[in-house]
């Protein structure tokens, strides 16, 4: 996208040309690459699918969610870095810090959060990749439902949805903010991409339920084929005492 036409998207509502976009240099550096390499030396993670990933323009992931490690291998292995919608209540402290200079987007899950959402926005105007995970916490994975925010910055950018299934981040029985042993197999599978029209202000909310659905459906089928093609399985439910972990 040229610059003049990105400047005239900011103004495309909701506006993002007062919005500061979050910070690129830690995500974007070669630094990414020394932290896979010691993800790698931990755990034996697979990433299946990247050619299915478009190579530029914006871009939206959307993920099943079942482990602590999930968000932090879809920045670190994506083949393109990734500003994941990452709850607010982890960003306290050095973790809080980390996030934040790794270009992670703080998202409020309780309540709408229309500046996590323009943040979000301004990263696929600028033609950057944005992380979703439409079950809004982390569970058994199954994608029983799914909300709408992935559908919503599809359609208001234009941007491809790209399904990812993750597998292995939570051991069975494993509480909420485990992780798993070292050496423990992990895989990520990307899928077909899907496309949506471009819609103007007001997006309507029978579209963005449909495209909510599709999304949900891509991401359904590449969950079963990399069940299928890896052996692995979802961890089931999540221990009844560890659901605090939630909060």
């Amino acid at each position: 996208m040229s610059t003049v036409s990105r400047s005239a998207a900011y103004l495309d509502l909701p506006r993002t040309d007062g919005v500061r976009p979050p910070a690129r240099a830690l995500l974007h550096s070669p630094l990414r690459g020394v932290a896979a390499a010691i993800v790698r030396r931990r755990w034996d993670v697979t990433v299946r699918g990247a050619d299915h990933f478009p190579v530029t323009g914006p871009v939206v992931v959307a993920a099943n969610h079942i482990g602590f490690l999930d968000g932090p291998l879809m920045a670190i292995l994506g083949p393109r870095p990734v500003h994941a919608l990452t709850k607010r209540e982890m960003f306290v402290g050095s973790m809080g810090r980390f996030l934040r200079a790794s270009g992670q987007i703080p998202i409020w899950r309780s309540e709408p959060d229309p500046l996590a959402v323009r943040i979000a926005l301004r990263v696929l105007r600028d033609g950057g990749v944005v992380g979703v995970f439409p079950e809004g916490t982390r569970g058994a994975g199954r994608m029983s439902r799914a909300e709408g925010g992935a559908a919503y910055l599809a359609i208001a950018t234009g941007a491809a949805v790209v399904p990812l299934s993750v597998l292995g981040t939570r051991d069975v029985g494993g509480s909420l903010n485990s992780v798993p042993g070292p050496g423990t197999r992990m895989v990520l599978t990307y899928g077909t991409p899907l496309t949506f029209s471009r819609h103007g202000w007001p997006r309507r909310r029978d579209e963005v339920r449909d495209a909510t659905s599709q999304i949900r459906q891509a991401l359904l089928a590449t969950m079963r084929e990399a069940e299928a093609a890896t052996g692995l399985h979802l961890p089931g439910p999540v221990p009844p005492t560890s659901a605090k972990e939630q909060l």
